[in-house]
């Protein structure tokens, strides 16, 4: 990710996967004939499987993803035009704090960084569930304190 495009590594991948998946089924073609038995294609399971949408489900998915794009889409007309100044503003601080944080880590440092993230920080609430539920009250209160005034 540091190097390539997501593109490149997309098809990088799949490129190893293919590779995998034929290895695997020339490996079994052949065992099958050196030991004279007919098991079938090694993947027969997965080709079996019904991997067909619902009409109902797909205009479910469609419904759900239509409303999240279209509060996306009137969230961002109203911070880029600026209907609240003071929203608009923190978000232009927000964008250029990521300009930042876009210099300093690359895609494949983030994606370390949320792995990591991922195992350390729920044993680190588990030990320390307290304190932080604590801290995380008082901050709760401040922020609804400050909504309040506003």
């Amino acid at each position: 990710m540091s190097l390539f495009s997501l593109i490149s590594v997309f098809s990088y991948l799949s490129l190893l996967l293919l590779f995998g998946t034929i290895s695997f089924r020339i490996y079994k073609n052949v065992l099958q004939a050196v030991q004279k038995t007919s098991e079938g294609h090694p993947f027969k399971e997965y080709l079996d499987m019904d991997l067909t949408l619902s009409q109902e489900k797909v205009q479910q998915l469609a419904t759900f993803a239509v409303a999240h794009v279209n509060a996306l889409l009137t969230g961002l007309r109203r911070l880029f035009l600026v209907e609240d100044l003071v929203d608009s503003i923190k978000f232009g601080v927000l964008l250029y704090w990521l300009t930042y944080v876009g210099a300093i880590f690359n895609g494949i440092t983030c994606v370390m960084i949320g792995f990591v993230a991922l195992f350390t920080l729920p044993k680190v609430y588990e030990n320390n569930k307290q304190s932080i539920d604590t801290h995380i009250e008082i901050v709760r209160s401040k922020i609804q304190e400050i909504t309040e005034n506003c």
